[in-house]
C-alpha cells in the first residue's frame, strides 16, 4: 500500500484457525487418556461437543460421555495437556499470502491474549518469531493485563519506529478495538467465516474502522480508512526515546 503502515496483528482466528488449536489439543489430550486408561474417543468426542457450540466445559461433558466423570483430577490434566501441548497448526492460507509479500521495510508486530506458554506454543508452530519484530503475550505482562487493558498497546508504541500509523487487525469487538482507537490506532475486524467467537460491537467505541473477510483485502482496506481521513493523520502517542523488547 503507498502509505506505510505498521500492521500488528491478534493471534487466534486472525493469523490461523483457532478451531485448528482446539482439534489439535483435543487430541493431544485423547492419545493421553487412552494411554493411561486405555479408553478412547475423548478427542473425537471433544471435537464434536465444541462444534456443537459447547464452550469451557468440553473435557467436562466429554468425560460424563465416556463414563469417566466427573473427576476434577482427571479434567485439571486434560486442561494442562490441552494448553501445553506442541500444537499441529498453520498459517491461514492468506496469511501466508499477506506476510510473504511484505518487504520488511516497515516491521510487523502482534499482541495475544491467553496463557503465556500456549500462546507462545502456537507462535513457535507458526513460525512467527521470524516474521514479526514485536510479540507481546499479555499474560506476560501480569495480571488483569490482557485486553483492552493498555499495557499491551503501550510496548508496542515503545518498540515501534517513530512517526508511523499503527493498525489493528483482530477479531473480537469486545475487547480488541476499544483501548487502539482511544490510543490513535486504526483497527481492522477480520470476519472469517470458520471463526469461534462471532459477537457484536457492545457499543461504536468498541467498533473497528474497517471490516475484511481475508487479510487479501487488509491493505485495500487501511488505504481507503487513510484516503477518507486525508492522510495518516492518526499516530501513537508514544516516548520515541527508545525501544524494547517484548518476549
Amino acid at each position: 500500500m503507498p502509505t506505510p503502515v505498521l500492521i500488528v496483528f491478534d493471534l487466534d482466528d486472525t493469523l490461523y484457525l483457532e478451531r485448528d488449536f482446539g482439534r489439535s489439543g483435543f487430541a493431544a489430550a485423547g492419545e493421553w487418556l487412552f494411554r493411561q486408561v486405555g479408553v478412547p474417543g475423548l478427542g473425537e468426542v471433544c471435537v464434536d461437543l465444541f462444534e456443537a457450540g459447547v464452550r469451557g466445559r468440553v473435557f467436562d461433558e466429554a468425560l460424563v460421555r465416556l463414563g469417566l466423570g466427573p473427576d476434577p483430577a482427571l479434567l485439571a490434566q486434560l486442561v494442562a495437556i490441552y494448553r501445553s501441548h506442541d500444537p499441529k497448526i498453520e498459517l491461514a492460507p492468506d496469511a501466508v499470502r499477506y506476510l510473504a509479500r511484505r518487504d520488511g521495510s516497515v516491521p510487523m508486530a502482534l499482541i495475544t491474549d491467553g496463557p503465556a506458554a500456549t500462546q507462545q506454543a502456537k507462535v513457535r508452530a507458526l513460525g512467527l518469531e521470524a516474521r514479526l519484530g514485536c510479540i507481546v503475550c499479555t499474560d506476560t505482562l501480569g495480571p488483569g493485563r490482557g485486553k483492552p487493558h493498555p499495557l499491551g498497546f503501550e510496548r508496542v508504541e515503545a518498540w515501534a519506529p517513530p512517526g508511523l500509523p499503527l493498525a489493528y487487525v483482530a477479531d473480537n469487538p469486545l475487547k480488541d478495538f476499544v483501548t487502539p482507537r482511544a490510543r490513535g490506532w486504526w483497527t481492522v475486524q477480520i470476519e472469517r467465516p470458520e471463526r469461534v467467537h462471532r459477537v457484536e460491537a457492545p457499543n461504536p467505541a468498541h467498533e473497528a474502522h474497517g471490516r475484511i473477510a481475508s487479510l487479501d483485502e487488509l491493505d485495500d482496506c487501511l488505504e481507503r480508512l487513510l484516503e477518507a481521513a486525508g492522510g495518516p493523520v492518526r499516530t501513537f502517542p508514544t516516548d520515541t526515546s527508545g525501544r524494547i523488547a517484548v518476549s
